[in-house]
């Protein structure tokens, strides 16, 4: 295998996984980069339990599961640099990166992208109304929350009906808001009955579907929200002083982006085939850069898997002359 390391962009669960399970196949130097001050990615901000099934076998809150994957990485070798963003690809495929050193360059054998995604906010969605305080992102109210210790209001408002959605409703009632509803415009959730059925029992929230938010109004702080009935074609206001947008995820592409990846019309992450292979020799991409938003232990899955595929290509230097592509049909989008 050749001397120079392996890049994985991007410390989150997937880049963890990876890392770890490519030193454990024998890869010797593997450095994980990561743009905040600590490893771990979103789950160190979701202090709910459920993390950690699939890939741990352990039921883990947010938290702890974080910081069980950098404990992993760190006994195995992997290299973590922190405050460090890789900003772009310099001429030859070299990395481009900014730290706390200033700026730099490195050569990689391999690069995972493992970037993640973010949720689309209200400007981006076209939410028409007044432009008040206290319209977030879920992202939003866990550092809200969590890390500055804020409150999030007192009566609350969630747009998206899947598993993020759901969480939030313990992060809202963790700063002492009440949950009046989740709204989507599909037919039903998008989240495991079992997480419906706990929302409903713990929290008693209704999810209203077929429901589109229409507009938000108030100053200086929200104040109502108009809802539309999809199906009636009807409005009505619903009191509320936070709404919290969830649900429809925009890949962290950027850097796929600028190296000319093939990017995936539907998902726009990378196009990827069975071993997560991209469009360019020696870059691979694993977890929700390639379809956000699935759950921690789902993306760290990811990250064991492309590592093979990372490992196979440093031992034989081979690149598919074409790639079969992971194609799906309607209803499903990837």
């Amino acid at each position: 295998m050749p001397d120079t390391p392996v890049a994985i962009v991007g410390g989150g669960p997937a880049g963890l996984a990876a890392a770890v399970e490519l030193r454990r196949l024998g890869v010797a130097e593997v450095v994980v980069f990561e743009r905040e001050p600590e490893a771990g990615g979103i789950p160190r901000h979701a202090r709910h339990q459920g993390f950690g099934m699939r890939d741990l076998r352990r039921p883990l809150g947010g938290p702890q599961y974080a910081r069980r994957y950098v404990e992993l990485a760190r006994a195995a070798g992997v290299e973590l640099l922190l405050e460090t963003m890789v900003t772009g690809w310099a001429p030859g495929g070299a990395l481009e990166l900014t730290g706390p050193g200033g700026r730099s360059t490195l050569q990689p054998a391999a690069v995972v992208l493992a970037t993640g995604c973010r949720e689309r906010p209200r400007s981006s969605r076209l939410v028409p109304g007044s432009r008040p305080d206290g319209v977030m992102t879920t992202g939003m109210v866990q550092q809200l929350v969590y890390l500055q210790g804020l409150p999030a209001g007192r009566r609350a408002l969630v747009v998206g009906a899947e598993h993020v959605s759901f969480s939030a409703i313990a992060t809202l009632a963790h700063g002492g808001a009440r949950t009046t509803a989740l709204t989507t415009e599909l037919a039903r959730h998008q989240s495991l009955a079992a997480v419906r059925l706990g929302a409903l029992a713990r929290y008693r929230v209704p999810v209203w579907t077929r429901t589109r938010v229409s507009a938000i109004h108030g100053r200086p702080r929200v104040e109502e929200v108009e809802l539309t009935d999809l199906d009636g074609g009807g409005t009505r206001t619903v009191a509320c002083d936070t709404v919290v947008f969830t649900d429809d995820w925009i890949p962290d592409h950027e850097l796929a982006v600028l190296a000319g990846l093939e990017i995936d019309p539907v998902t726009r992450g990378p196009a990827i085939d069975a071993g997560l292979r991209s469009s360019s020799p020696g870059v691979f991409a694993a977890g929700n850069v390639l379809h956000g938003a699935e759950q921690a232990d789902v993306a760290a899955l990811g990250g064991r898997h492309v590592a093979a595929a990372v490992a196979r290509y440093l031992g034989d230097g081979e690149w598919p002359a074409r790639r079969v592509p992971v194609v799906c049909e309607e209803p499903l989008g990837w």
